[in-house]
């Protein structure tokens, strides 16, 4: 070789040699998060970069593995997005790390919860002791058949009133009022424990009651003898709303365990789930699942499905084994919110008959943030649509005229008629509304609402019923009959009149 050529090799090789591999950013391997908030419960992140080019995730309890999307490196600073499951508008949250005294401190928002934890660097090996453990759907299979639910399900429920703070003696008690109060010989038959009864898994998998459930099948034997049946709750993620421990990967062995126990009812609400099954395949196989390990179980359950509505959930709840499901979010104690649910949210009446029902979720008569007028037309609403009757509020302190009110024979008639139809609008006026519900014996159910800030008068006519004429009359709340119409009804702001019409 030429000096000259040497000379030029020499000097390429030192250039070379003086232009080191891409490194990898600071944030690359795996990071333990030994203390962090429960929701989302953050327990590991990854990450990996190539040049430019950086990928990752943030393993979560309630979520498993959150991908980070469009991740980059700004001022020493990683950021990245990650998706929102539960606003449109928004379909993306941010988030960020920052190296803090050798840990990565992140920070973040997931659907409602903020983040803010630190975690310390570990070896690879570690993160398959922490990898989510993912579970596959079955398919879909032959609907479902049902022979139960011929009227929608009436009883209560611990959420509305006592949130997650439910626990055995309080299930006894409101299974003590019940019979008591003259409730259950009204109809009212389902005790439901909602979230927050749930322990840890067994070695085997077995979920176990929490300290606040000693005993379940005592407890449900208590119910039963009370001539009651009695509800449990779950969800298809790994975490229920509250937090505790859901039925993801566990769901045939959770539906024999609730057998074994003795329930007979089970609410089934979508939860973290939301973050695994998103569109309405996976939406409805998610739902299946449970449906077909309920039956197998060989035991009677009522299948509640709670998925806020999504997906026209009416229009295949019944080939997933339910007997009702949501057509919204959660109602809330306020008239405003009860109203938008009733009048607005409250399911496409071609889907709700005998053993499928349209459920707005349950009622808020007697917690005490309405009315008497406006609890009237909550209660109004759900009878002339045929909802299923969710009692919400604590049954020991029901007052006279609450208990009255959930009572009424002839409201809950309406709402339990054989014939099954749910009840629409068949005219609207400014801020009020009629409506009409066929019975089963000829007659016709007519409300008349008013949505106003002020008191209105408006007839009710034969043609509101879908009849030439009209020759009685009878009062659903007060019971006074007649045989006409009288030329108007006087009706208060955020009140409501129901009646009973036939020729």
């Amino acid at each position: 070789m030429s000096r000259a050529l040497f000379t030029a090799a020499a000097l390429l090789g030192t250039c070379l040699s003086a232009t080191p591999a891409l490194a990898k950013t600071a944030y690359d391997g795996v990071w333990l998060f030994d203390e962090t908030p429960p929701r989302p419960g953050v327990t590991m992140m990854e990450v990996k970069s190539k040049g430019d080019h950086i990928e990752g995730s943030v393993t979560t309890l309630w979520y498993g593995p959150v991908e980070m999307q469009n991740p980059r490196i700004e001022d020493g600073v990683l950021h990245f997005t990650a998706r929102n499951i539960n606003d449109k508008a928004h379909p993306t949250q941010n988030w960020s790390v920052a190296i803090e005294d050798g840990q990565a401190r992140l920070k973040g928002r997931i659907w409602e919860s903020d983040i803010d934890s630190k975690g310390r660097k570990s070896k690879a090996k570690d993160a398959s002791e922490r990898a989510f453990k993912f579970t596959a759907l079955p398919p879909l299979g032959a609907p479902i058949p049902s022979k139960i639910a011929a009227t929608p399900p009436m009883g209560w429920s611990s959420w509305n009133k006592f949130d997650e703070h439910i626990d055995d003696k309080t299930v006894r008690a409101m299974a003590d009022a019940m019979v008591s109060t003259g409730l259950r010989d009204a109809g009212y038959l389902y005790v439901n424990i909602d979230d927050g009864w749930q322990g840890q898994r067994d070695a085997n998998g077995v979920l176990q009651p929490n300290a606040k459930f000693p005993d379940m099948k005592a407890l449900t034997d208590y119910v039963h003898s009370k001539g009651l049946k009695i509800g449990i709750y779950s969800s298809q993620g790994p975490r229920t709303c509250a937090g505790y421990e859901g039925s993801y990967g566990h769901v045939q062995q959770d539906a024999k365990t609730y057998a074994e126990w003795g329930f007979d009812y089970l609410k089934y609400d979508l939860c973290s789930g939301e973050w695994f099954y998103a569109d309405a395949d996976t939406v409805k196989r998610s739902y299946y699942e449970m449906g077909a390990a309920l039956q197998a179980t060989g035991r009677e359950f009522i299948y509640s499905l709670c998925e806020y509505g999504r997906f026209d959930v009416g229009s295949w709840g019944r080939d997933v084994g339910g007997q009702l499901w949501r057509t919204t979010g959660d109602i809330t104690d306020d008239y405003p919110a009860m109203a938008k649910i009733g009048f607005d949210k409250n399911g496409n009446p071609d889907w709700a008959g005998p053993h499928g029902w349209n459920d707005p979720d349950m009622l808020e008569v007697g917690n005490g943030g309405m009315s008497a007028d406006e609890y009237r037309t909550h209660m109004s609403l759900w009878a002339m649509s045929a909802a299923p009757l969710m009692m919400g509020h604590d049954l020991r302190e029901t007052s006279p005229e609450t208990l009255a009110m959930l009572t009424n024979k002839r409201v809950i008639a309406i709402d339990q008629d054989a014939k099954g139809v749910q009840g629409k609008a068949v005219r609207k006026q400014g801020a009020v509304e009629v409506w009409a519900k066929p019975l089963v014996d000829g007659r016709v159910a007519l409300a008349l609402f008013n949505r106003g800030e002020t008191a209105t008068s408006l007839p009710l006519t034969p043609a509101d019923a879908g009849l030439a004429k009209v020759s009685r009359v009878e009062d659903a709340w007060s019971g006074e009959t007649a045989n006409r119409l009288p030329a108007a009804y006087s009706v208060p702001a955020r009140g409501a009149v129901m009646v009973i019409v036939g020729s």
